[in-house]
């Protein structure tokens, strides 16, 4: 199992991701995309499908047009996690 980030390692991780953010009421992270248009979105959550599937670590997401939200924590840990982290960090090497 997952553990969760506490303390430190937390704050640490979460200072390393600069446009995501602690989502109120839980212990998550999220961010929103905004692209050109329906195709650059879709291409997006394609290329983060691959990779969540690989790592066996799903995002929470809705995609509206050229939008998409992404949330992030890991369930069987209970909140955000170093897999969470590893995520935020690929998906942002994509946008």
């Amino acid at each position: 199992m997952t553990a969760k980030l506490a303390g430190k390692a937390r704050s640490d991780a979460l200072a390393s991701l600069k446009e995501w953010t602690e989502v109120p009421g839980r212990d998550a992270i999220g961010r929103s995309f905004k692209f050109a248009d329906f195709n650059q979105a879709w291409g997006f959550m394609t290329r983060v499908a691959l990779a969540a599937e690989k790592a066996d670590h799903h995002p929470e997401w809705s995609n509206v047009y050229n939008k998409v939200e992404i949330v992030l924590s890991t369930h069987d840990a209970g909140g955000v996690s170093d897999k969470d982290v590893a995520l935020a960090k690929f998906i942002d090497s994509l946008a």
